[in-house]
């Protein structure tokens, strides 16, 4: 079974190397770069399919700890915003200069 899934995996990859190639142009010396997108792009749909399928009803996430930790959110109010910086203050005027 795992043998199966090399060899179609294996097509994918070069599915997508040859679209790349022929995409660009069928351009020399490029193929290292070619089979390094098409090996992406092959994960990237293999690995899809597995990411995006729904959680069965009913089931929870198991987490040790909290999403994000209590200190953050105690301290929320503790850090300065954009008009706690000088937004609304003008820079101050620049000094003439004097002649010697």
């Amino acid at each position: 079974m795992a043998q199966h899934e090399d060899d179609q995996n294996e097509q994918r990859v070069r599915e997508h190397a040859y679209r790349l190639w022929e995409e660009e142009g069928r351009p020399e010396g490029q193929a290292a770069a070619h089979w390094e997108k098409a090996r992406e792009l092959a994960a990237i749909e293999q690995n899809q399919s597995t990411t995006t399928r729904p959680r069965p009803a009913g089931t929870r996430a198991k987490r040790s700890q909290p999403v994000e930790p209590l200190e953050a959110l105690e301290n929320q109010g503790d850090f300065p915003g954009l008009a706690d910086q000088g937004e609304e203050s003008r820079p101050p005027k620049r000094r003439a200069r004097q002649k010697p």
